[in-house]
Parts: C-alpha cells; sequence; structure tokens
C-alpha cells in the first residue's frame, strides 16, 4: 500500500489532523499533566486496587504514537496489544493480567484483558468499565480518570478471580505506570 492509498483510506484531513496531535504531545507534555505525585499515587492506587483478588493491573500511558506507527496507521488498539505483549501482562500465573492503556493524544483509552479474564467479559462489560474513564478524559481529568478505571478493574477482577481463603496475593506485575 502506498502512502496516499493510507492516507486516502482514514481520509486526508483526518490524516493530518491526528499527525498534528501527536506532533506537540511528548513524554514531558504528559509527565506535566500528570506529575511525579501524581505518579506515586497512580501507582498506590494500583497496589491497593490488586488487593482481595489474584489478578494483576498494568498502566500504561502514552503521550503520542512514534512517527513509524502514524505512518503505518496503527490504532490506539493495535498499540495497546502490542504493549500488552511488550510489558509481559500476559505473563501471570492465572492468565488474568489487565492493561489500561492511555493514548494521550487522541484521549483513547484501552483496555486490554489476558485470556483468563477475556472469555469471561462481554465487549459491553469493557464499555461500562472505560465510560468513566473516557467521561474523564474529556473533562482533562487525566489522573482520576485512570483511578477510576484501576478500581473499575479491580471489581471486575474480585468478581472473576477472588483471592483463595487463606491464599497469598502474589504480584507479578509492576504497580509504576508505565508513561511513554
Amino acid at each position: 500500500m502506498t502512502s496516499n492509498e493510507r492516507i486516502d483510506r482514514v481520509g486526508p484531513m483526518n490524516a493530518w489532523r491526528r499527525w498534528w496531535r501527536h506532533l506537540w504531545l511528548d513524554e514531558l507534555s504528559l509527565r506535566r499533566r500528570i506529575g511525579p505525585a501524581g505518579l506515586d499515587r497512580l501507582e498506590a492506587r494500583v497496589a491497593a486496587a490488586e488487593r482481595g483478588h489474584a489478578g494483576e493491573i498494568r498502566l500504561c500511558i502514552e503521550a503520542s504514537l512514534p512517527w513509524s506507527h502514524l505512518w503505518r496507521h496503527v490504532t490506539p488498539r493495535d498499540r495497546a496489544v502490542a504493549m500488552f505483549g511488550e510489558l509481559r501482562v500476559w505473563d501471570t500465573e492465572q492468565n488474568n493480567g489487565v492493561l489500561i492503556y492511555l493514548l494521550l493524544a487522541e484521549h483513547a483509552i484501552e483496555i486490554v484483558a489476558d485470556r483468563g479474564l477475556a472469555r469471561r467479559m462481554s465487549p459491553a462489560q469493557w464499555q461500562a468499565v472505560m465510560a468513566p474513564l473516557q467521561s474523564a478524559l474529556r473533562r482533562h481529568e487525566f489522573e482520576q480518570g485512570l483511578g477510576d478505571a484501576i478500581d473499575a478493574v479491580a471489581r471486575v477482577l474480585r468478581a472473576e478471580f477472588p483471592l483463595a481463603e487463606g491464599a497469598r496475593d502474589e504480584n507479578e506485575l509492576p504497580d509504576r505506570p508505565h508513561m511513554m
């Protein structure tokens, strides 16, 4: 496929708008919006949210896509799935890891669940989990929205993978948000 065919597929105006949004955001922009204290609070929220169930939650926040991804028209969902693998969220004992991915440039949120949980949830259920975060993103309340998403995923994991009586919760993935 040539570059002109790719632009035609998404529409030339939409492609330029998308590139423009990604041009101005970088990791420094992201850190200004969330900040070190916000990252600490999100890390603590993930740690607290992982108590009481056997699942694992990983948070990935990306300011903008690399140019090579924009050129290939990588969607936020495609990128979230790639990050799910790169961050090894799939590598949990019960296949119940969940990645919450935020692409700031597009205010796009994606939740990718490992096969142990994915087969138990319908797309409509995941949409309900993501709705509060999407609303918070529209209000530019990034930290609050991410915290709400963490809590919503934790409720799902508590229902689907409750921690057995007397079982010890192993922390299989880092709680610190992965910033890009």
